[in-house]
């Protein structure tokens, strides 16, 4: 379950498959019963428990799409012991594919612009959701989840930004006068006081997962998008 917990909260994506005890034992508190469901509901982005062996295949197609798309993470298949050893015609099926878009308003474009635009010492804070969606001048700090985007001898590259990361990238919080976060959700491990982060500085939060925005910390300004399409859409604007 811990596993479970540290891929929904690094946004991995990931497929557990649990077994159970039969499908006509369930509910009576049978041997080895556990409603593994129920306990990992809080932790997975989906949860499947499957009661005839004709629904496995297409269970298991959409458990990989819906780990995989949009924000990452786990999902559960809960087998009961007479599923996994009854018996059906399996039909092929072609690879689930995986096309999301996200639409950003020149509004919304031109107002992050302008942000950047007025500001003086503005700062990146990236996270994994750079390394997801495999994108990479304004000085940024990372991370770990997204160690590796920006080798670390780019000049404008502070390190890892919080409790254990660099004194340079503290320094940078401390004095920006504008924030801009993409695909990270200033954790406790980087945020460490959320009333003292970035004191000075406006805040931009960029998110493919709208449950982040205002979370841990209150922004000023906010789009929900995975990096890439932002990244590559806001460029020509600034």
């Amino acid at each position: 379950v811990t596993g479970i917990a540290t891929a929904y909260m690094d946004s991995i994506p990931m497929v557990a498959i649990t077994g159970n005890v039969g499908t006509s034992l369930i509910g009576r508190d049978s041997f080895q019963e556990v409603y593994i469901a129920g306990i990992t509901m809080p932790i997975t982005k989906h949860n499947f428990v499957v009661r005839d062996v004709e629904e496995l295949a297409d269970t298991v197609r959409d458990a990989f799409r819906i780990a995989a798309s949009g924000r990452p993470g786990p999902v559960l298949i809960d087998i009961p012991k007479d599923i996994t050893a009854a018996k059906c015609e399996f039909i092929p099926k072609g690879k689930v594919e995986i096309n999301e878009t996200y639409e950003i308003s020149d509004e919304e474009l031109q107002t992050v612009a302008d942000m950047i635009a007025a500001s003086e010492r503005p700062m990146i804070y990236y996270g994994g959701g750079v390394e997801t969606s495999d994108a990479g001048d304004i000085p940024s700090a990372h991370t770990m989840m997204a160690i590796g985007c920006i080798p670390d001898t780019e000049p404008l590259s502070l390190g890892m930004i919080g409790m254990h990361g660099t004194v340079s990238a503290a320094w940078a919080v401390e004095r920006c006068d504008l924030l801009v976060c993409i695909g990270a959700r200033f954790s406790d491990r980087v945020a460490t006081n959320t009333k003292r982060f970035a004191p000075s500085a406006k805040v931009i939060h960029v998110d493919i997962d709208d449950a982040e925005i205002n979370k841990n910390i209150g922004v000023d300004y906010a789009i929900v998008s995975d990096a890439e399409t932002f990244l590559e859409k806001v460029m020509p604007y600034i």
